[in-house]
């Protein structure tokens, strides 16, 4: 066990936690999508304190986030293709996977041993001046133990990972509050490997057809493993009300008995994402059986809360 700190985003903070990454210690910090483990990408050490820290598998790779694209360039192998995707969409809740560079310095550990890196510039402006102000890329997966639910505020890290991470950089709730988009480019068609908020429409108007998330089989990037985002209770999707003893979780004109929750009164799916993880987290609480969800419409950004949903809902290995 360590000593925790949750610190406010000064600047006192700020080169506080760029310090300790250098070190090879662990920060979590805030980005638009949720809440990251940052450890230097480039040390071995580091990237394995991560995934000790989540109890992590090791074939699941970690998303490397850099402060611009320049730096992304100069990490993995960006084709036509990749650059017109990084212009479009970067900075923002957008992964890419590409070929590793022959001199990438980033570790095989991050990259579970394949030769491609999962890579992000994230818009969130703490985020940013974090990674500006340690001049290093660095991988982060969500801020949580591995297969659980994701944090989209510091209180959600300091709930998993109190006693795991030095420093937790406290800037509120994430305005996307899904992990990002995760578009698969070192192959020779496009693949989405984890839908999220840039949506597979919003993608193939720049590149034309692309694999729809699902289609691929192999781990190339986080958030694969079909039993993912898990709460501690027993998830039952696409329920018109709660049985007896569950907790309910509606969406639009659907709502519940007495205690329910609302994912959007008005049907909306961007707040929806917004709310999905904390309000998750709200109704895992002991004395009920289970959480009974309301349909999602399977559009536009529903494609992804469909998704977490479906992993947080799977068999538990």
């Amino acid at each position: 066990m360590i000593e925790t700190h949750v610190l406010k985003p000064t600047g006192a903070a700020l080169q506080e936690a760029a310090a300790t990454l250098a070190k090879g210690g662990l920060v979590a910090f805030p980005t638009e999508t949720v809440y990251g483990l940052g450890g230097d990408a480039t040390s071995d050490a580091a990237v394995a304190r991560i995934f000790e820290a989540k109890a992590r598998p090791g074939f699941n790779p970690l998303i490397s986030h850099v402060s611009d694209p320049c730096a992304a360039f100069m990490l993995g192998d960006f084709d036509a293709r990749a650059r017109a995707v990084a212009e479009a969409f970067w900075p923002g809740p957008m992964t890419l996977v590409v070929r590793r560079r022959d001199n990438c310095p980033i570790s095989l550990l991050a990259s579970a041993g394949l030769d491609t890196l999962a890579i992000r510039v994230p818009a969130h402006p703490l985020a940013t001046a974090l990674l500006r102000s340690v001049g290093r890329p660095i991988a982060a997966p969500s801020a949580n133990p591995s297969g659980r639910v994701s944090p989209t505020t510091a209180e959600h890290v300091i709930s998993g990972l109190a006693g795991k991470v030095s420093i937790i950089l406290d800037s509120g709730p994430c305005s996307v509050g899904l992990e990002s988009t995760v578009l698969d480019l070192s192959g020779d068609i496009p693949a989405i490997l984890r839908p999220g908020a840039v949506t597979r429409e919003m993608i193939e108007l720049l590149l034309g057809s692309v694999s729809p998330a699902g289609a691929s089989t192999k781990i190339a990037a986080p958030g694969m493993l079909k039993s993912h985002y898990a709460p501690s209770l027993p998830m039952r999707l696409n329920a018109k009300t709660a049985k007896e003893g569950e907790l309910f979780l509606g969406f639009g004109n659907i709502s519940g008995p007495t205690g329910s929750e609302t994912l959007s009164v008005t049907g909306d799916l961007t707040e929806a994402a917004a709310r999905l993880f904390a309000l998750i987290r709200f109704l895992d609480r002991p004395g009920a059986t289970g959480i009974a969800i309301a349909p999602i419409p399977e559009v536009g950004l529903g494609v992804a809360i469909n998704d977490r949903l479906r992993r947080a809902a799977a068999p538990r290995a």
